[in-house]
């Protein structure tokens, strides 16, 4: 098969732009996770911050929880909790 000058050129473009934009998605990425990363020390410093003035981190993450749910979802949730409870002495 004889050597196209024009479509290796060509194909050697697509060749270049596909790996810029690669890159550009490669990079964006690593920015995100970079960001998720310091968003996680801050929550960590917030959590010693609330331990260091006497809060139950445990139950605070437990109410951080609560609050990102549905309201109907929680209340069945605690109806059926409550319930069970009931059912055994507690």
């Amino acid at each position: 098969m004889k050597s196209d000058p024009e479509f290796d050129a060509a194909s050697e473009k697509v060749y270049r732009v596909t790996a810029s934009e690669l890159r550009q998605f490669v990079e964006r990425f690593e920015r995100l996770d970079a960001e998720k990363q310091e968003i996680a020390d801050q929550q960590k410093e917030v959590m010693a911050e609330a331990k260091g003035r006497g809060y139950d981190t445990k139950v605070l993450r437990m109410i951080i929880r609560e609050r990102k749910r549905d309201k109907d979802d929680l209340a069945e949730e605690q109806a059926v909790l409550d319930l069970y409870r009931e059912a055994l002495g507690m």
